[in-house]
């Protein structure tokens, strides 16, 4: 299955309680749409959130912040891991 890695700019509200429960909402409800969340990085000075996924599509990728707590991605990326 692709990875992707998504960003969001501008997470208003941003600290590590809120990354933390954004990112335990999106394992809660990933199993509906055959997604697996692997982790996340956040800079709570810029505002911004990073997400690495497991998933067959963007569209699922995306629909799983969606259900889970509305924060949607400003972008997503398929991305390859390096050696």
């Amino acid at each position: 299955m692709p990875l992707y890695m998504d960003i969001h700019r501008n997470a208003v509200g941003l600290n590590d309680e809120a990354a933390a429960a954004a990112h335990q909402k999106d394992l809660e409800v990933q199993h509906k749409h055959g997604v697996r969340y692997l982790s996340y990085w956040y800079d709570k000075d810029l505002g911004k959130v990073f997400c690495l996924v497991d998933a067959p599509s963007k569209e699922a990728a995306a629909a799983v912040h969606r259900e889970a707590h509305g924060n949607v991605a400003d972008e997503i990326f398929e991305v390859k891991q390096g050696d």
